[in-house]
């Protein structure tokens, strides 16, 4: 049983150019930021944020532009500014950082631009901008890729949904009962409005160079997770950083998939204060 609501809980909005980003924090004490997958938005940290606030944490999340309640026009923009944004906004000097997927992409991004900023982070199936994945993708991903391309080209926006759960919940090959139905749910309705044709997300500026070629200026404390049942190319990312940082400490967890906050989040949570139970107080 998840422990209960945390106090403190605070919805708000910041304002960054061209843009408007929504945040909720839970909990007193040092702050941890969470940043959501590509399919999801900040709702993918539900379960996870009751156990860091209850571990004595302040729980900050957004729905990164174009995602969930945050909005934006079609402009240039930064995902580290952005990042930034929220961290001045709620008067954060420093903080841990925790991504998924694409949010463990900005959230490596941001470390690499702004390392004073941070005091650990915690990379969970994400990538690596610059890293191909040094590996040959699997005939079943393929072909799952493709259908989901075939989708795209018909705009059935449905179909999109359903071969996402199907990649990055259920894991490729696995079968459809393998994660509880509600996880599959929530997962299909966060990403339904992402996949409609229409939706704008602006035009992000890519760091440069890219992360894959600074690995070796990272000098935080990191944690990198991912699922035994993500993709060939999410698992390559894992080694390529634990490898390249020789100061990260992977973890690879049976049974899960791309989202791992959202199968397993006491287990996440508990790994996440593993790192940081170490670390100076920060605020």
């Amino acid at each position: 049983m998840p422990p209960p609501r945390p106090t403190g809980h605070v919805e708000t909005f910041v304002d960054v150019p061209g843009g408007r980003l929504f945040v909720v924090a839970d909990g007193e004490g040092p702050p941890i930021v969470l940043v959501h997958s590509a399919i999801v938005d900040l709702r993918s940290w539900d379960a996870v944020v009751p156990f860091l606030a209850g571990a004595g944490y302040r729980v900050l999340r957004y729905d990164v532009r174009g995602y969930g309640r945050s909005t934006t026009e079609d402009v240039e923009f930064s995902n580290r500014d952005d990042l930034i944004a929220v961290l001045d906004a709620r008067g954060i000097e420093r903080c841990a950082l925790v991504g998924n997927s694409r949010g463990a992409m900005i959230a490596l991004d941001t470390i690499l631009e702004a390392p004073e900023r941070f005091v650990g982070f915690v990379w969970v199936g994400g990538g690596i901008g610059g890293f191909d994945g040094g590996v040959e993708t699997l005939a079943d991903e393929i072909a799952l890729f493709d259908e989901y391309e075939a989708a795209e080209k018909r705009g059935d926006v449905d179909a999109m949904a359903d071969i996402d759960v199907r990649i990055w919940v259920d894991g490729v090959g696995q079968p459809t009962d393998r994660v509880p139905s509600e996880i599959r749910d929530a997962v299909r309705d966060m990403d339904r409005p992402l996949v409609t044709p229409g939706r704008v997300f602006g035009r992000p500026i890519t760091l440069d160079p890219p992360a894959n070629q600074r690995l070796g200026e990272l000098r935080l404390p990191i944690l990198v997770t991912v699922g035994a049942l993500d993709t060939s190319g999410t698992l390559a990312s894992a080694r390529r950083l634990a490898e390249a940082t020789g100061r990260a400490r992977l973890v690879t967890l049976r049974n899960v998939a791309h989202l791992v906050g959202m199968e397993q989040p006491a287990r996440l949570a508990e790994l996440v204060a593993q790192l940081l139970a170490g670390l100076p107080r920060w605020r």
